[in-house]
């Protein structure tokens, strides 16, 4: 069939079907004219009449025979590749799924996603890996299927969603004084500070609100994650800005207590990244739309 026009194996199976030009179009939402200069069309490409009159009706011929099988199948298999795909069983899946994520979304979610998927999936296996320095370049190479965290720019072609918005407050032992006292712009500018950047920049966004009342906080050292932060805040003199929400629960664990910083500070957005080619496919929405329901239990709506 070299040089036949795709668009026409519909109205082809359509015909041999029903070997009937009327109820061809019918099925087809179209015009019994439009239908018979169809036939007329595949005539002419096929080099045979395929449907000749006997009596009242239309018989098929012996190559539309041979073909009837042929093209049913092909205009099957088409509509099977373009429906959409049903909804992945999380039970019946066997796949790895690799995440990407900074360590603040890590110690948050790691627990209760691989108790979801012990308990909802459990042929999966997650490997996490740490949040680098490539930005999503994980995500397009296919190395990483998703990543989680605070999400500061992506490639153009990564789709990217946010989750939650979270709050900076400040960490200190119990007994600090930011703690145990009122806290004061000029009290947390005095404080020993210790900054968290990947990329080793002491300052941010509170050195900016700082600079607005006249001040400077004095940073002591840098840090490249949150939880080397929170064992060194730990000693009882330092203290470190750090997400409310994400961080609650390792606070706890580590017997550290947070105080409300005393400035206008921007919210700490945390989304997912991955690439378009995942977007469609079942498993992968199971794992984000599991892992937003962990992240943001109040709003489990996804909209892509």
């Amino acid at each position: 069939m070299d040089g036949l026009d795709l668009n026409l194996l519909v109205a082809l199976d359509a015909l041999l079907d029903t070997n009937s030009v009327t109820k061809a179009a019918e099925r087809l939402g179209t015009s019994t004219p439009a239908m018979s200069r169809t036939l007329a069309r595949l005539r002419r490409t096929l080099d045979d009449p395929l449907l000749v009159r006997a009596g009242r009706n239309l018989v098929p011929t012996p190559r539309a025979l041979e073909l009837r099988y042929e093209v049913s199948a092909l205009v099957e298999r088409g509509r099977a590749l373009l429906d959409i795909r049903a909804e992945a069983d999380p039970a019946g899946l066997r796949r790895g799924f690799t995440v990407q994520a900074d360590d603040m979304v890590r110690t948050h979610l790691a627990a209760p996603l691989l108790a979801a998927v012990r308990r909802r999936a459990p042929g999966v296996t997650v490997h996490f890996l740490p949040d680098g320095h490539d930005g999503t370049v994980g995500l397009r190479e296919g190395r990483a299927d998703i990543a989680v965290g605070v999400l500061e720019r992506s490639d153009p072609e990564i789709t990217v969603q946010r989750v939650l918005g979270d709050r900076l407050v400040g960490v200190a032992a119990p007994d600090h004084p930011l703690i145990t006292e009122r806290v004061t712009v000029a009290a947390y500018a005095a404080a020993a500070h210790l900054a968290i950047s990947r990329q080793g920049r002491s300052r941010g966004p509170i050195d900016d609100r700082l600079a607005l009342h006249g001040r400077t906080r004095r940073v002591v050292a840098i840090v490249p994650d949150l939880s080397t932060a929170l064992l060194a805040v730990r000693s009882g003199e330092l203290v470190c800005p750090a997400p409310a929400r994400l961080a609650g629960d390792a606070l706890h664990a580590m017997g550290l207590r947070a105080f409300d910083i005393p400035l206008p500070l921007p919210e700490v957005t945390v989304g997912m990244a991955w690439h378009p080619r995942n977007t469609a496919d079942s498993g992968h929405r199971w794992l984000r739309e599991t892992i937003r329901a962990l992240l943001a239990p109040q709003d489990r709506s996804e909209t892509e």
